[in-house]
């Protein structure tokens, strides 16, 4: 296992997600409204459920309680740093202005939504923007933490296993030194070897990497009050992985099969031109189908898992609290069952990805390697 190859990978993925991620907090959020009793609060569950899957300036573990992050904003007047603590009222609520000491300017977080101007003139999330407004945005957002909290735990695992082999040579592993290499040997036995074939020790440094990522990533996820962090249900973090893949997939790849996607064996001269077109879309066609099943999956699990304890409120809202104490029931145990379920998917996912990366690797050297 490559750590360097660990760190290049989450470094960039947190520098490649960063602008998506707060494009995300600049979109407007879906919501579905419940009508309330008359002297009832409102529920949005709508907004509830995407405010925890959608990427924030904070990591909100409960009411009253959440953890600012650092603002890294670059204006035409200089840089910008400061906490988002500055846009919070006694509430938390981001409903404050805040004006720069620095550089003079001034910024009005809006429902946590989109960064305004004190006239109310949008704010472009683009250095390439000829708006006067317009700024570079490298805010380290909850899933930008996340990422590095990952990396972290990547480090100190296999630091941990790797002296642990230092100390004890080749006798039995003991602890968490043999429940890693149990995965490690899965991902090289079960997954490179037959898939890759000769050459696949290396690929081992980024498919090893991947997996734990991924997989860790999974399962932070699912841990709660922890600020729902949601590293792989970011589409940004999943179209980096998908890029890695691919450059990998293209840079690797040997005249073999080169030579099949611009002429395929077997397919006659006439039906060339319109081969060739289709072949070139399944070469990009393979890592956009990484990054949204990837996506997809990891988003859905959240969705359901807070659809079913927003129910809950909907029905203490809509109907009174007996009502509400009987749905609890369901909506917890199948919260419960949702969420076992999701510790499975957690690994899959993780498999599925390095799977089908591998498979990739193994089509790009598989004349090389046969030949």
């Amino acid at each position: 296992m490559s750590f360097v190859h660990s760190l290049i990978l989450a470094f960039i993925i947190a520098v490649g997600m960063n602008s998506a991620a707060n494009a995300s907090i600049v979109s407007s959020a879906l919501s579905e409204t419940t009508e309330q009793h008359a002297a009832a609060e409102e529920f949005n569950a709508g907004e509830l459920i995407i405010h925890h899957v959608l990427d924030a300036n904070e990591i909100h573990i409960m009411d009253g309680l959440s953890i600012p992050l650092p603002m890294i904003l670059w204006t035409s007047n200089g840089l910008d740093v400061f906490s988002y603590s500055n846009f919070w009222d006694d509430q938390q609520h981001a409903t404050l202005t805040f004006t720069s000491e620095s550089t003079g300017n001034t910024y009005a977080f809006s429902h946590g939504l989109s960064i305004v101007d004190v006239e109310g003139n949008s704010l472009a999330h683009s250095g390439w923007s000829v708006s006067d407004h317009s700024f570079l945005d490298f805010s380290i957002t909850k899933n930008v933490a996340g990422i590095f909290f990952a990396m972290l735990l990547i480090f100190w695992v296999f630091l941990s296993v790797a002296k642990s082999y230092t100390k004890r040579g080749l006798a039995p592993p003991k602890g968490l030194q043999s429940f890693m290499e149990v995965l490690i040997m899965f991902v090289r036995d079960e997954v490179a070897k037959p898939s890759i074939g000769k050459k696949y020790e290396r690929f081992m440094p980024f498919l090893l990497s991947v997996f734990f990522f991924i997989w860790i990533g999974n399962l932070l996820g699912l841990i709660p009050f922890i600020g729902g962090i949601n590293i792989t249900g970011n589409i940004a973090v999943t179209l980096i992985l998908a890029l890695f893949t691919f450059v990998i997939t293209t840079v690797n790849a040997n005249k073999g099969y080169w030579k099949h996607i611009v002429s395929p064996p077997g397919v006659p001269v006439w039906l060339l031109p319109i081969m060739l077109p289709i072949e070139l879309i399944g070469v990009f066609n393979k890592p956009f189908v990484l990054c949204l099943r990837l996506f997809a999956n990891i988003t859905a699990g959240h969705i359901i898992i807070l659809s079913f304890t927003a129910l809950i409120f909907i029905f203490n809202a809509s109907s009174g609290a007996g009502v509400a104490y009987g749905v609890s029931v369901g909506s917890v145990l199948f919260s419960v069952f949702m969420l076992s379920l999701e510790l499975l998917v957690a690994f899959l996912q993780a498999y599925v990805f390095t799977l089908l990366s591998a498979i990739y690797f193994g089509q790009a050297v598989e004349e090389h390697d046969r030949h």
